[in-house]
């Protein structure tokens, strides 16, 4: 490879290095002096070229001869600058052991510089808690003291009105860990019902092909129970092809009667439905009517109710009966759709297994006005949300002010890449990606005095100061339709997603055409009062001046999941896939407000 062969290597590679010091490494890796580059002196030069200075100074900080570290300085620096109190000399061992590529160096117990990097590269020295990524989280809880991931009109893969409606929607959303799946059925032809958006021009698959799909896929990403949740427009006859093929095509994995055979007081948790696919529908009557059997129909009045409200139940009940078929309806058990009249009505007639939709916008206004009560209503009973009609373009509206009042089933377009998927991707990436996260305590009390909305209702000692250090990028790619060879200029956005007090973003400057190892060095700092419900998102954006600035990658994660210290961020495409190796390498450092006084 001769000199000009290079130069255009590296601006395939996203560098525009001044010509004098590439001719320099150039020259450096040349040892046969033959004006090009062979073999081991490529090696050389991409040694050279990427040659991670930030970290070779940070390695020699902490080494007393500046060429290796030794076991006790590894261990000085995880205690320091990791703060990994916890068993820091096995982890150093196991680090050496693990990542330090010279053998000798092994044997000694000792890190080089090539060893130390490769540590501060990998998911030890990832900002994502590598204990985290597995199942950490207590899953023996009522159901509704989780957030569930959940998916809207799974069926479609692009917009609302004429999008293709495939089966691909259902097996992509339960690949990335979606546990809550939506189906709109109608009458189809042949007697066999269809899936697809009612009233538009979308295309139609058979409602059989979801369901065997649905079989196929449920539990090959997570052990925990699917909800599927029934749009019902179909004609009596057809209902009872649709239990029909329920039963038949989903056998044992379908849920048909409460887990103990008994009236539940509370939700049964994910742990009691492994492996379990709940329908969410209409049903007639009451749980407790199924259970007795369908012959006692009138439901018994206990003290505290009145007759009046006995009647409205039956009449409730045969109006049901006229439009839902009943073996449909028995498939419903711990999910039965009802209209929601509020919380005070909620609270004194409904019962845990009956769960309420509310669009985007009956959503917001509920937390506007009534905030801790609905915090207080998903302590005890599920509540789905889905996006507004008008988001005919499959848009997606912000998930966090809906997990902020602890919304379990806050329904997205997976199909649509962005902000809002980003964020749904950030909260389920933890936990085994199993699709459900179990909600702070403060959400899971029914007497909570918590309101996101109102600062003097977090119990908190105050707020966590968050210090990030944004040092270097590497390897960041290229924008896509980029003009010919063109060099990004990057800058990092941190913005800060969670109760409205602590929603902020800053960014650092922006760095003329480097898009190979830019060097920011900025620090930046934020307030977060409620860190149980933070998320945290990083982007990287080429900047422009003239138009908007291009997205180039991010990565989001929750606040509970970060370690602190020297960490890289794996940076992800738009559609939320790994784009290795592009990272940032920054800095951490989380600073607790100081406990109450000592007398």
């Amino acid at each position: 490879m001769n000199f000009k062969e290079v130069q255009r290597l590296l601006k395939m590679m996203n560098v525009d290095m001044n010509e004098d010091h590439a001719l320099r490494l150039f020259q450096d890796a040349d040892k046969s002096e033959s004006g090009t580059l062979e073999g081991e002196e490529f090696v050389l030069f991409y040694k050279a070229l990427t040659q991670r200075e930030e970290v070779l100074s940070l390695f020699q900080e902490f080494s007393e001869d500046g060429k290796k570290l030794t076991l006790l300085e590894l261990v000085d620096f995880l205690r320091e600058e990791q703060l990994e109190d916890v068993g820091a000399e096995e982890l150093a061992m196991e680090l050496i052991d693990k990542y330090e590529p010279s053998e000798t160096a092994r044997a000694r117990h000792v890190l080089s510089a090539d060893g130390f990097l490769m540590y501060l590269c990998s998911p030890e020295g990832s900002i994502f808690n590598p204990q985290h990524r597995a199942l950490w989280q207590d899953m023996s809880q009522p159901l509704c003291h989780y957030f569930i991931s959940s998916s809207h009109n799974t069926y479609l893969i692009e917009d609302q009105i004429r999008g293709h409606s495939s089966i691909e929607g259902y097996i992509r959303a339960l690949k990335r860990g979606c546990r809550c799946l939506e189906v709109d059925c109608w009458d189809g032809p042949n007697g066999e019902p269809m899936v697809y958006h009612g009233h538009t021009f979308t295309s139609k698959i058979p409602f059989r092909e979801v369901v065997s799909t649905l079989g196929k896929y449920a539990f090959k990403t997570s052990d925990y129970p699917v909800i599927l949740s029934l749009e019902n427009h179909c004609s009596m006859e057809q209902q009872e092809v649709l239990a029909q093929q329920l039963k038949d095509i989903l056998g044992e994995q379908l849920l048909t009667t409460t887990i103990d055979g008994h009236v539940p007081t509370q939700l049964p948790s994910p742990e009691e439905l492994k492996h379990k696919i709940l329908l969410k529908g209409k049903k007639i009557g009451r749980l407790e009517d199924t259970l007795d059997g369908p012959g006692d129909e009138a439901p018994d009045v206990s003290d505290d109710d009145n007759g009046a409200e006995a009647e409205e139940e039956r009449r409730r009940a045969k109006k049901d009966r006229e439009t839902l078929a009943q073996a449909l309806s028995d498939c419903v058990i711990y999910c039965k759709n009802v209209p929601f009249r509020g919380f005070q009505e909620a609270r004194s007639h409904s019962r845990p297994s009956e769960i309420s939709s509310l669009s985007e916008a009956k959503a917001r206004k509920l937390i506007r006005d009534e905030g801790n009560e609905f915090v207080r209503h998903n302590a005890w009973q599920l509540t789905r949300i889905y996006p507004s009609g008008m988001r005919t373009d499959s848009s997606n509206y912000s998930p966090q002010e809906m997990w902020n009042v602890g919304c379990q089933i806050v329904a997205l377009n997976f199909q649509t890449a962005g902000m809002e998927m980003d964020l749904c991707d950030g909260l389920f990436s933890q936990n085994g990606c199993c699709g459900y996260v179990l909600k702070p305590p403060f959400m899971r009390d029914e007497e909570t005095l918590f309101n996101p909305s109102d600062p003097s209702s977090w119990a908190g000692p105050g707020p966590i100061i968050l210090t990030i250090q944004v040092i270097s990028g590497q390897q960041l790619p290229k924008v896509a339709n980029s003009k010919e060879g063109a060099i990004i200029d990057p800058l990092v956005r941190v913005e800060i997603y969670g109760v409205p007090a602590d929603q902020a973003h800053q960014e650092t400057k922006y760095i003329e055409n480097n898009g190979f190892n830019p060097r920011w060095d900025e620090t930046l700092q934020f307030q977060i009062h409620v860190p149980e419900l933070a998320l945290i998102r990083f982007v990287v954006e080429d900047y422009d001046k003239t138009s908007r600035n291009d997205f180039v990658g991010q990565f989001t994660v929750a606040f509970a999941n970060i370690k602190p210290g020297y960490r890289h961020i794996h940076l992800l495409s738009k559609d939320g896939t790994s784009i290795p190796p592009s990272s940032l390498f920054v800095h951490i450092r989380i600073t607790e407000p100081p406990g109450p006084e000592q007398d």
